[in-house]
């Protein structure tokens, strides 16, 4: 392994570990907020802005890295949020992973916080309609992607840098909610 791919692989580990300390953050966050979603900015945009600016003041991330980190938070929880409310089905029917193979605790934070945000403005997730494209280099969280060139899914059974198409090489993904990945 050269010292370019050691390098690439240490900075994907560290936004990964960076991706999952923010999620936590908001689930915190989301929490202390309880029912109250008043005002026009959304309480979760609040908290992901306080979550950002929590890893920029402990020189966890640079201020474009987390920011890049919670772009990628957020379009995984509006994809989310929105499965729920445009389905009624839970949380772990988007997944379609069977429950063993997904850490406890991401299932458990991603659940708390994806069904506060479905009780939050509507709008929040308009405005995040451009971030339901996925890319090679971006952290996800976990579900199935399709490569747009192919069709290859990608499943993610945890938190993870977005590859190239194993296929086709393309870089560009969409989220599956409607297919379950194969055992």
């Amino acid at each position: 392994m050269t010292t370019q791919d050691n390098n690439q692989q240490h900075k994907s580990s560290r936004f990964v570990q960076a991706y999952n300390r923010m999620l936590e953050r908001v689930r915190h966050g989301l929490e202390g907020l309880g029912k109250d979603t008043t005002g026009q900015e959304s309480g979760f945009h609040r908290v992901l802005s306080k979550a950002v600016e929590k890893a920029v003041e402990l020189e966890e991330l640079t201020r474009e890295e987390a920011d890049r980190i919670a772009d990628y938070l957020a379009r995984d929880v509006q994809d989310a949020s929105r499965f729920m409310v445009d389905t009624g089905e839970e949380f772990r029917d988007w997944l379609r992973f069977d429950v063993d193979l997904v850490e406890d605790r991401m299932l458990d934070l991603f659940s708390q916080i994806a069904d506060k945000t479905t009780l939050q403005q509507m709008a929040f997730f308009q405005d995040l309609e451009r971030m339901s494209e996925y890319h090679t280099g971006e952290i996800t969280g976990i579900g199935t992607l399709r490569c747009r060139q192919c069709g290859e899914l990608l499943h993610f059974h945890h938190t993870a840098r977005i590859p190239p198409c194993p296929r086709c090489h393309a870089t560009l993904y969409s989220r599956v909610e409607d297919e379950a990945p194969e055992s």
